[in-house]
């Protein structure tokens, strides 16, 4: 039923569903607006690190089945998988989305699958089907036309953790939403010619809430940890202690605190949430707030602690949002690190193993300086442990010794 699909958005979705479904024989152009990144991809490599996506994406290259271009071209199936970042006003910025179907509606034709991918309020994929109507009037879409459109429109979000992604993208269950009858069924066809996890049909305004609500739940257990945290230390506390001894309960799960949440997903989507119904979400908001608050909690922590030393030596482990991979994505080890540079308490040693170079937001600062881990903890009066990277839970407690530390993720505890 598919031979070709185009899919829009080469990043960390995109470009592992182009390679997936490219492995499993169909024939995929990529579009891409940054033109490094269709040039890496012709050249059979990852713009960006994510383990066995380099192989995939080569293998696919190579067969020919996967290709990158900068405008959409004709196809069966359309995946937009861009952007939706957070405004100022902490509403979903769906430019890219409007951008991504204005050019996808010039190619297309009667029985074509449109699909967004991107994580969005409820209510965007319908909406997404009016803007392909008032783009190509000669066609019809399931917003007015119902069981029989000429294009068929559904949303099917990722659900894959970072790190993982090659892996979950075929094992994940899926929750596939159309946009009137037959849309949702439409689109499970071409999902399972990669995925073995089950697909999941319903609407398409509920698969939207569904993935938000995935991760406003992770937000609001993880502010709880954190929160625990804060009161611990109020009360001079270990958390990690209380947090052991009541996780005995066979009832209690209570995750371990960490320096804040990062990347495109738990910091972003429960906003989504609390945009859509603000005075129905005062928990999820709550929550929100308290990670959003959590960096500069444990910053102050650092900065009190490194007021006690003479030119302090500050090593910070890890920029990334999470362990074992490069992205910086609203990361809050970056922001803690940024603003301990910006402060220019002393020197300041970053050891971070899976970039190369510092980014711009803190190379510019001019006082900090990428080492590897050893260095870092060898010269360091203040370690700050930031990202529970593989390459850090290897330090021994005896470099440790006569230095303040602040294991913000309990890896050495």
């Amino acid at each position: 039923m598919f031979s070709t699909v185009c899919v829009v958005g080469l990043g960390y979705i995109g470009l592992p569903t182009a390679a997936a479904l490219a492995t499993h024989g169909i024939d995929v152009v990529g579009v891409d607006v940054n033109p490094a990144t269709v040039e890496l991809i012709n050249a059979g490599r990852a713009p960006f690190v994510e383990p066995d996506l380099a192989v995939a994406v080569s293998g696919a290259v190579a067969m020919g089945r996967l290709r990158a271009t900068g405008v959409p071209e004709s196809a069966d199936a359309f995946i937009i998988a861009v952007p939706t970042p957070l405004q100022e006003d902490r509403t979903a910025d769906l430019s890219y989305v409007r951008d991504a179907v204005a050019s996808v509606a010039t190619v297309l034709k009667a029985g074509d699958l449109v699909i967004l991918e991107s994580t969005s309020p409820p209510g965007t994929t319908v909406e997404l089907s009016r803007w392909l109507g008032k783009h190509r009037p000669d066609l019809t879409f399931p917003h007015e036309a119902g069981d029989a459109p000429d294009v068929r429109v559904a949303h099917c979000p990722e659900r894959v953790l970072p790190g993982r992604t090659m892996i979950e993208i075929v094992t994940n269950d899926r929750v596939v939403g159309g946009v009137g009858e037959g849309c949702a069924e439409h689109a499970r066809t071409l999902y399972e010619v990669f995925a073995k996890g089950e697909c999941l049909l319903t609407d398409a305004t509920t698969a939207e809430m569904a993935k938000l609500s995935e991760n406003a739940f992770r937000d609001v257990n993880i502010a709880f940890a954190n929160e625990l945290s804060m009161v611990c230390d109020h009360v001079g506390i270990d958390a990690g202690d209380v947090i052991a001894l009541a996780n005995r309960h066979p009832r209690v799960d209570i995750l371990r605190p960490g320096p804040g949440v990062g990347g495109h997903c738990i910091a972003i989507d429960p906003w989504f949430i609390v945009g859509t119904a603000p005075r129905q979400s005062r928990l999820i908001r709550l929550a929100r707030e308290v990670n959003d608050e959590r960096p500069d909690y444990v910053l102050g922590e650092v900065v009190r602690t490194a007021g006690r030393f003479k030119d302090p030596v500050i090593a910070c482990l890890g920029l990334a949002f999470k362990a074992n991979i490069d992205d910086l994505r609203e990361s809050p080890a970056l922001h803690i690190v940024t603003q301990l540079a910006e402060r220019q308490l002393g020197r300041l040693l970053v050891a971070e193993p899976h970039i190369r170079g510092l980014p711009d937001s803190l190379a510019q600062t001019g006082v900090a300086e990428l080492v590897d881990v050893t260095t870092a903890v060898r010269d360091a009066d203040v370690v700050v442990l930031l990202v529970d990277h593989d390459a850090f839970r290897g330090v021994k407690r005896t470099a440790l010794r006569g230095k303040a530390v602040f294991d913000t993720r309990g890896i050495w505890s």
